[in-house]
């Protein structure tokens, strides 16, 4: 059976509640299983049939590092190196708005810019890094507010940017479509804590499953063709969406590090160790 090597990142507080699910259901199936931080020294000399991507959590703080770590490994890397390299770049929202995906309107500012906020026509607008994870770096403020204007600067100082309309329905829930080796396997609600919109746990954030609407798994199928190599090319994929659930608009397509909520639904870790070997 097959080694393989799950790259996760320092967890000190232990927030990675999944990726032992995913060690328990291959070695329940005889694979040899690694478990390391991805920057750690010898990572690469781990003798694995098989690299997967699971809680690098830290990979925005290093991106240079963390692209040639990935591309240090002899064996192959799941999600694959171009997926995860069209992935780190949250531009490629503009790439699926343009493909016809319904997804929230963006703006990207350069790095360096010293203009004004876009206009998003809307009352609030959102600013969050083109290269960030658990919702470091963004900002919800009203527009035209000096607040804005300020948080703009400080991001393009070291960074692309992405600005977005904040939309009043994610305070319902944002919903992910989880797909594993090509196929939904379950979705969940990530509501956010009263009086906040981020919907990560260290936010104060709920997580729930979440039957996908047919127009959500739509939505999600039609984002993930458009992925560098198609979708057959992924492991897995979470795909979050907001709006009404019969018009959903993708915020967000995560194909590097998602968590994807293995833990909150029975039976998922056991289908993604299946579709990982099912490739070996």
């Amino acid at each position: 059976m097959p080694h393989v090597l799950l790259l996760t990142f320092d967890d000190p507080d232990g927030h990675d509640t999944e990726t032992p699910e995913v060690v328990d259901a291959l070695r329940a199936r005889g694979a040899t299983v690694t478990v390391s931080p991805w920057r750690e020294p010898s990572v690469a000399d781990v003798p694995a049939d098989v690299v997967v991507i699971r809680s690098t959590w830290d990979y925005h703080e290093h991106p240079e590092e963390f692209r040639a770590v990935l591309g240090a490994f002899a064996a192959p890397v799941l999600n694959p190196l171009p997926v995860v390299g069209w992935n780190l770049h949250k531009s490629y929202l503009l790439e699926l708005a343009d493909a016809g995906v319904p997804t929230v309107p963006t703006t990207l500012v350069p790095a360096g810019s010293d203009g004004p906020v876009p206009d998003v026509d809307a009352p609030e607008v959102v600013l969050k890094p083109a290269v960030s994870a658990n919702a470091w770096g963004l900002g919800r403020f009203p527009t035209g507010s000096t607040e804005a204007a300020d948080h703009l600067r400080t991001l393009t100082a070291s960074g692309d940017v992405l600005v977005q309309p904040y939309l009043p329905e994610i305070a319902t829930g944002e919903r992910s479509v989880v797909v594993i080796g090509g196929r939904v396997s379950h979705g969940v609600r990530k509501t956010p804590a009263a009086g906040d919109f981020r919907v990560q746990a260290s936010y104060g954030g709920t997580d729930a499953p979440h039957t996908p609407t047919d127009a959500e798994v739509a939505v999600a199928q039609a984002a993930l063709a458009c992925v560098p190599g198609g979708s057959d090319a992924l492991l897995y994929a979470r795909v979050d969406l907001v709006g009404p659930e019969d018009a959903p608009l993708l915020i967000e397509l995560e194909l590097v590090e998602p968590s994807l909520f293995l833990d909150l639904v029975p039976g998922s870790a056991e289908r993604f160790a299946d579709a990982l070997l099912a490739r070996l």
